[in-house]
């Protein structure tokens, strides 16, 4: 099998010590779309790889949102990653384990993995974060490169939660296609924080609760944009592309929110074990019943494409965030954790609609244009 010898660029706010991100820096060569027009173009059939959506700059109340709900939800998140590292440990072992994080959701998810594994075993272990894209599968270039510094790496892919399971499916149709080709093998298990969609058998909950690192875009991700795929500006046999923010490095939280969980680690071992013995005692075969959902909302507003429907807290965020939203679901059973949902609905006049029927706390829905 033939390395590449392609180098990656320098690019994130976190610590070298915490991530290498596997991408090439395309900050002066590609511009953002405006969000209509992203998705007109999107829904007329470009790919969404292939243009950089504008990045949102939140006001000082969503501001202090992010940082109250940190607060509120650091013990809960820190259990979490400390169960689904166990998880990654007992599955993996230590030896030759390398994670590697799906830009970008994963990628603070990662680093969180890593810190609680350097926490409780004392071992660093190495952690990418790389691209995959639905549609367009992973990207090899950064495999090969894990694989030509780590040549008997065990790679445990990591992102930060489950949708409908798009990446998840993606992840696995990737892993057959590279191992059909490839002596070297890749497990398509995909390990997550919170894994609402039952699309896995490696997660810290399912319980689809708010994430603060959903809340926000690059600053809460290494000012790292979301990855990119396009030809006309890329070469094919490169690494996937992303564009570093620099200039927002004065609202970066990156690494406030990091540290933020990671001091909590002390404090929750007998939360985290108390835990893991409670999913001992359960099937925890997926059963992907959230797609079950995803369907029924199909057929309820008669929406025939299901990209259309983004399940859960995370994915409602990005469509609040970044797409052109028609309406937002949510169950009122858990409205507490929906705060920020709320919040940004309200300023962008999307409408709201209480619906129980689902395995979800909420649900975003994707206006066709």
């Amino acid at each position: 099998m033939l390395y590449t010898t392609r180098e990656p660029d320098i690019m994130g706010s976190y610590s070298q010590d915490d991530i290498q991100f596997l991408l090439r820096d395309i900050s002066t060569i590609m511009s953002e779309t405006k969000t209509e027009d992203r998705e007109k173009l999107i829904q007329s059939g470009r790919h969404y790889s292939e243009m950089l959506p504008i990045e949102y700059q939140p006001n000082e109340e969503y501001v202090a949102l992010f940082s109250n709900s940190l607060q509120l939800y650091a013990k809960r998140i820190a259990i979490a990653v400390g169960v689904v590292a166990e998880q990654i440990v007992k599955k993996n072992g230590l030896q030759d384990l390398v994670i590697a994080s799906l830009a970008r959701a994963g990628t603070p998810i990662g680093i969180l993995i890593k810190r609680y594994i350097k926490h409780k075993y004392k071992v660093n272990i190495p952690h990418y974060s790389i691209s995959i894209i639905r549609g367009r599968g992973i990207d090899k270039t950064a495999i090969q490169y894990i694989f030509s510094h780590h040549p008997n790496a065990h790679i445990q892919f990591v992102d930060g939660w489950t949708g409908k399971g798009a990446i998840t499916t993606e992840l696995q149709q990737a892993c057959a296609s590279y191992n059909s080709t490839h002596e070297k093998r890749l497990d398509s298990s995909l390990a997550v924080l919170a894994d609402p969609g039952h699309c896995t058998e490696l997660f810290g909950t399912r319980e689809d609760f708010l994430i603060p690192s959903a809340c926000l875009n690059s600053t809460v991700s290494g000012l790292v944009s979301r990855t990119v795929l396009n030809y006309e500006f890329m070469e094919e046999d490169d690494f996937h592309g992303a564009k570093f923010y620099k200039d927002l490095s004065s609202v970066d939280v990156s690494n406030l929110y990091i540290n933020t969980i990671t001091n909590e680690f002390a404090h929750v071992d007998n939360d985290t074990r108390k835990t893991l013995l409670e999913q001992q005692q359960q099937n925890l075969t997926p059963t992907w019943k959230g797609m079950q959902s995803v369907f029924a909302i199909g057929e309820k507003y008669n929406i025939s494409n299901i990209h259309f429907i983004k399940p859960g807290v995370g994915e409602t965020s990005r469509v609040l965030l970044r797409r052109v939203p028609w309406k937002i679901l949510i169950n009122p059973l858990f409205s507490n954790d929906l705060t920020h949902i709320l919040l940004l609905a309200k300023e962008r006049k999307v409408p709201i609609e209480e619906y129980t029927e689902m395995s979800y706390s909420c649900c975003g829905i994707i206006k066709e244009l």
